[in-house]
């Protein structure tokens, strides 16, 4: 069949992306879905800092790819295999499909998952094939949903099933900024009640993080960020105190706790952020970090603070999350008026303005901005 993406050809482009225009919307060739493959009809789509970083080279991807991976749709065809879907279903797309078989699999940790992460950075589905092309050859698929696009043909293993009452555009939300921010408070963090929390860096995974330590009960939840819109939004989602980002952000979040923080998560995907985080927080304390920088930034540690004052460094992909189990969960939480996703939606927008839609998340005046494609 033939469908509409958005489609990035050479990364690296100038900004403003309105005058360059790295994204093209073009018509290309998606072939049906194959075994534990489905066909899903998508009806909205998020704009994600991982689809900004490809686009500014800052995460080397193959290409011509046709982007996007925070998206929810409905189910038209199912491939050979797919006994426990349906169509007709809603469904939201998860960007680290798990095979279900290797070591962190069988851990039950599939953000973890090897063949997807080789499948992810090769540019295919699960199984290494693509489903995509145009008149020159083969396009590459992102994070195994390609999702700025009118249709996509994804994995089984990159599809969480979700209540057909459930608006998709904001079930979009729940398959990467909100599994990504609250799961890195409950799930990697594990904060518990009364504990202080910080967050650094306030996009739509900060933020999400932010809703995540008030619905786990922390008795203080900072916000840092260097846009006082940001700050203001983190108010109203419950933070609180804010700090704008700066020198002596850290000192006055030690001031405020008496030493630190016993958690800071660091979201802002910067090599000074995550100093800064680490600087917040306590002896003792755990640091998480969510961010992805560069490839080729590196910090460096104090080792004898990391043993003397028993610190704790830890990374965190999709929030360490279960998609299956933790999906389900987030949307309870959000129905019950515990996690208000909704209000991380800084607006919506038609495929044609996707490059527009990047320069708004590039200068920081947006937090999540979705693609309709049902208007």
């Amino acid at each position: 069949m033939k469908i509409t993406a958005a489609v990035l050809r050479q990364p690296g482009a100038p900004l403003p992306y309105a005058k360059s225009r790295p994204l093209n919307i073009e018509q290309l060739s998606l072939d049906p879905p194959g075994r534990d493959e489905v066909l899903v009809r998508v009806v909205a789509a998020g704009l994600c800092h991982s689809d900004l970083s490809v686009i500014n080279g800052d995460r080397p991807r193959p290409s011509p790819i046709a982007l996007g991976h925070e998206a929810a749709g409905v189910i038209e065809a199912l491939g050979n295999g797919v006994n426990d879907l349906a169509i007709g279903d809603h469904v939201v797309m998860v960007f680290m499909p798990s095979c279900g078989h290797c070591l962190p699999c069988s851990e039950g940790r599939p953000a973890l998952c090897g063949p997807g992460a080789a499948a992810n950075v090769a540019g295919t589905l699960l199984n290494g094939d693509r489903r995509l092309s145009d008149d020159t050859g083969a396009v590459y698929h992102h994070l195994g949903c390609s999702a700025f696009a009118s249709h996509a043909v994804v994995s089984r293993r990159s599809l969480v099933k979700v209540d057909r009452d459930l608006p998709l555009h904001e079930a979009a939300l729940f398959g990467c900024a909100v599994l990504t921010g609250v799961g890195a408070v409950v799930n990697t963090a594990d904060v518990k009640a009364g504990q202080t929390v910080a967050v650094v860096g306030l996009g739509g995974v900060g933020l999400a993080a932010v809703l995540g330590a008030v619905a786990a009960g922390a008795a203080q939840v900072i916000a840092i960020d260097m846009l006082e819109d940001k700050l203001t939004l983190a108010r109203g989602l419950g933070a609180t105190t804010t700090i704008p980002a700066g020198a002596d952000a850290a000192a006055q979040v030690r001031a405020l706790t008496n030493g630190g923080c016993d958690v800071v998560l660091e979201m802002a995907g910067s090599l000074r952020a995550l100093e800064s985080a680490v600087a917040m927080t306590r002896r003792g304390g755990l640091t998480v970090t969510a961010g992805l920088p560069p490839p080729d930034a590196a910090l460096a540690v104090n080792v004898v603070a990391l043993v003397a004052e028993e610190r704790t460094l830890k990374g965190s992909y999709i929030g360490t999350c279960v998609p299956s189990r933790d999906i389900p969960r987030y949307v309870a939480l959000y129905r019950a008026g515990r996690l208000p996703v909704d209000q991380l939606v800084s607006g919506y927008l038609t495929l044609d303005d996707i490059n527009i839609g990047f320069d708004e998340l590039h200068s920081g005046r947006a937090v999540r901005q979705i693609i309709r494609f049902d208007t």
